[in-house]
């Protein structure tokens, strides 16, 4: 995602004068400007690194959601608000069958050793916030049984 087109839906955002995502999408777009400032790219801020800080800030809204009490709604509701809009901004996951289908193309080598650690530490650099992470070790377990 380029970093112009979040700050452009969070001006729409506070031209339709709806608060609340304003609210949630100037907090992505602070997220990413510290991250770029941490990474030393202030003035040219890769989609990569957007990408990766939306995806961060989807976890930690997902985590939010998931340990508020259920008898506090309006958090709740507040929570999952944020959430969604948060998710519009995400990049695509790949499905379970795409990861299944780059693994035994690209890394068929590795897997026919059998070394989880050695497979999970080849593939995870390949897919680093284009996959699910735990989607992806349920993937290699599952191939790995299979070459038993």
């Amino acid at each position: 995602m380029q970093f112009e087109t979040l700050q452009k839906a969070m001006i729409t955002a506070m031209k339709a004068r709806d608060k609340a995502r304003k609210d949630a999408i100037s907090s992505l777009v602070s997220d990413v400007k510290k991250a770029a400032i941490d990474a030393g790219s202030r003035d040219n801020i890769s989609e990569e690194l957007v990408d990766k800080v939306i995806l961060k800030s989807l976890k930690t809204a997902k985590e939010q959601l998931d340990t508020c009490p259920d008898d506090r709604t309006d958090l709740k509701e507040e929570y999952q608000f944020r959430y969604d809009v948060i998710k519009e901004y995400a990049p695509s996951m790949m499905s379970e069958d795409e990861i299944r289908k780059f693994l035994t193309e690209n890394f068929a080598d590795v897997i026919a050793s059998g070394n989880k650690g050695a497979i999970m530490k080849a593939v995870m650099p390949a897919l680093k916030g284009k996959a699910d992470g735990k989607a992806i070790n349920m993937i290699v377990a599952e191939l790995t049984n299979k070459n038993d």
